[in-house]
């Protein structure tokens, strides 16, 4: 099997309350051009978490180089939950449900003791530091996705960590 040494969170860029499914992902994954659904989980709006793309087959959800200076698709798992707009304007906001919380706190936890996770990141961390100060900041990112600061929420998660000067 493959090594997998990051987590990928994203959200599927839905209003809040808009209900989806893996299926209903796969089929507009595979109208892009994509062989099946690029993320390898899928949280529902009742916390359900759905199997997407397996694990032994290279991701299809953040082709950005991370520290290992290959695509993240190639050695991380892809988590989307449904949501990340909120339902009035149709702007980024963190619409996880209480259930998604949990499920998504308890299926990192799961993917942090079976594999050696060094990198645990919203899509959105992945964008380029453009100033080079060494930190992607909000002004750089090439968008919200997922929408919440994963770094700040899942800080205690990691047994590795990267140190970067």
């Amino acid at each position: 099997m493959k090594e997998i040494d990051a987590i990928i969170i994203h959200c599927s860029a839905t209003r809040a309350g808009q209900d989806l499914r893996a299926k209903d992902i796969d089929r507009m994954h595979k109208q892009r051009g994509f062989s099946q659904i690029g993320y390898n989980f899928v949280i529902d709006l009742d916390g359900m978490v759905e199997n997407g793309r397996p694990l032994s087959i290279d991701g299809a959800h953040c082709n950005t180089k991370g520290f290992s200076e290959s695509s993240y698709n190639k050695h991380s798992v892809g988590i989307c939950y449904i949501g990340g707009l909120d339902d009035a304007s149709g702007k980024p906001a963190d619409t996880r449900t209480p259930a998604q919380k949990a499920s998504l706190r308890e299926l990192v936890a799961k993917l942090c003791k079976e594999y050696s996770i060094v990198e645990l990141l919203g899509h959105r961390d992945t964008s380029s530091d453009l100033d080079g100060s060494g930190e992607v900041e909000p002004a750089e990112y090439i968008k919200a996705c997922p929408c919440f600061d994963v770094r700040s929420e899942f800080s205690n998660f990691l047994r590795n960590t990267v140190i970067r000067p």
